[in-house]
């Protein structure tokens, strides 16, 4: 007679349904790991399920744009509070950059995480370059691309300045009427909330 069949052993019998939970139990924890980025970067991208309350003072940029996407090209790790003047450097541009440094200076020891700069299309006056260099020795300087600037913007010829974070993005843009206290929350609330630059 030949050998007797064994039955097969039951933690053989359950191997399928075992298979199939921890299957579903994969899936659900990669869910649940990737499943809220996937949400939020929806979220961003296409600007929905955003609130309407609000504790920033700027225009909220969440499009997605870049540095680049407003015609300035740098290289830059840190937040950076960048001035863009699409004509001339005159009073409201000046006032801006003034702006700019004073809050580096009020971050405290947070400065050492945030920059300021100028991106112009037209040559400083003589006088104003001479300040600069004496006043504003950690300003960065750029050229500013008019014609990708104004694609980007559409007509806004007044100075503005901007918050972009360390990869480039732009966060905040606020007109030559914004507040330097109200900056300078926003600006900290930022790097409060953030672990990069």
């Amino acid at each position: 007679m030949g050998a007797a069949m064994n039955p097969p052993s039951m933690s053989e019998a359950k191997t399928p349904a075992s298979r199939r939970k921890g299957r579903w139990q994969l899936l659900l924890i990669l869910f649940g790991i990737v499943g809220p980025m996937i949400l939020a970067t929806g979220m961003y991208k296409l600007n929905f399920w955003v609130p309407d309350g609000r504790s920033y003072h700027g225009e909220l940029i969440g499009n997605g744009q870049t540095r680049a996407d407003i015609g300035v090209q740098a290289d830059e790790d840190r937040w950076q509070m960048l001035v863009t003047a699409p004509r001339d450097c005159s009073v409201d541009c000046q006032q801006l950059v003034y702006l700019a440094r004073q809050i580096q200076i009020g971050l405290g020891r947070d400065a050492s995480r945030a920059s300021h700069a100028l991106a112009v299309t037209q040559p400083l006056t003589t006088e104003y370059e001479a300040k600069l260099a004496r006043e504003y020795p950690q300003l960065q300087r750029y050229p500013l691309d008019v014609g990708v600037f104004t694609r980007a913007t559409g007509d806004k010829t007044a100075p503005q300045l901007w918050i972009i974070d360390p990869h480039g993005n732009l966060v905040l843009r606020y007109d030559p009427t914004v507040k330097g206290k109200d900056l300078l929350n926003d600006l900290r609330q930022l790097l409060k909330l953030s672990n990069i630059g």
